[in-house]
């Protein structure tokens, strides 16, 4: 029997929503009760274990991830083996109290290491399909799924998005340079990977032990302008969530050796130095694989050779790129690297 290990890749689900009414839009989704988002993320099996808020946006480190609720926006993420399709019903009833409606769905994820360990509906991406299918409401009409390729048949970009007819740009993200970045990252270099274990016994709580982890890696550095909420697992892993104005960045580690994994992820402007966000990250993980995956309004060719450029030099290889078109205009660009020498 395989030895299944803790799930790292998340699952990840963007819920966008739009109301007639201006003054909704000041809070919006922010006016949902604590209580309220408990018995979602119970419904998804995870709980809160911190969080931190701006005038932009509310941010929680989850036990199992990360939960970003804007105004007319939501992005829940999620690992192990959460449900997280089933936070879907219930985030649409708490909207719909407020008077807003949903207009997008986007929901991505990369290949598991364990897929045997999963609960239904993530069972298969077909069953994620047919689930999201069923449980969106009619009025996202423009549909479509696709599982983007690399070279390694182990490991693909799964994305489902829907749209209504309507077009609604409550959000400074609908502006074509900014773009969502999801980086995943596997084999991680092993004394690195170290730094995300806490000492047996060592008196702090997971607040204080996540701030120590985040100076002692540098993550701190990767944006320093980011206010930084963070939390260190006992006996191992990491998350944190990042606020810079209504910006959001997060990663989540899972360190153990055997089925090591990082993610990062960010939403960022082509005019950002995107290549010190991804030299930082590669250094501070030094993984033996990793994928980016990027969403956007257009195909930003000059954007993704500075990827390329950016961790070249650190030792890993572009090893595929796959792009894909979906309703709305996003496109999606999917690449692999590979590390060129490993570590014995």
């Amino acid at each position: 029997m395989a030895v299944s290990g803790f799930e790292g890749f998340e699952k990840r689900l963007e819920l966008n929503f739009f109301g007639d009414d201006p003054i909704i839009f000041q809070l919006g989704l922010r006016k949902i009760d604590f209580e309220s988002i408990q018995q979602v993320l119970e419904a998804v099996q995870c709980t809160v274990v911190s969080a931190v808020g701006n005038s932009y946006f509310d941010a929680y480190v989850l036990s199992e991830s990360s939960l970003f609720v804007y105004p007319t926006k939501i992005i829940i993420k999620t690992c192990g083996t959460t449900q997280l399709l089933k936070s879907i019903l219930p985030l649409i009833h708490y909207a719909n109290h407020l008077g807003l409606t949903l207009c997008s769905c986007r929901y991505t994820r990369g290949s598991f290491i364990f897929p045997n360990s999963q609960p239904f509906p993530h069972t298969s991406f077909n069953h994620e399909v047919t689930f999201l299918q069923d449980t969106i409401p009619s009025n996202l009409c423009h549909r479509k799924a696709s599982i983007m390729p690399s070279k390694s048949s182990s490991h693909s970009w799964h994305v489902f998005t829907a749209h209504s007819s309507i077009t609604h740009h409550n959000h400074s993200d609908s502006d074509s340079d900014v773009f969502t970045m999801e980086i995943c990252m596997t084999e991680l270099d092993l004394i690195l990977a170290r730094k995300f274990f806490r000492r047996p016994g060592d008196g702090k709580t997971g607040d204080s032990a996540g701030k120590e982890m985040t100076e002692l890696t540098g993550i701190n550095e990767i944006n320093p302008n980011a206010l930084i909420c963070d939390f260190a697992f006992d006996p191992c892993g990491y998350s944190m969530n990042g606020m810079d104005n209504d910006w959001y960045s997060t990663i989540h580690v899972t360190p153990e050796d055997g089925f090591s994994y990082a993610s990062f992820e960010c939403v960022g402007s082509v005019n950002d130095n995107i290549v010190h966000v991804l030299r930082k990250v590669v250094q501070i993980f030094r993984p033996g694989t990793m994928s980016i995956s990027t969403t956007c309004s257009g195909y930003n060719n000059e954007m993704l050779k500075k990827m390329v450029n950016a961790v070249e030099p650190l030792g890993l290889k572009c090893r595929s790129r796959a792009v894909d078109q979906f309703p709305a205009g996003e496109t999606v660009v999917f690449q692999t690297f590979m590390a060129r020498r490993r570590s014995v």
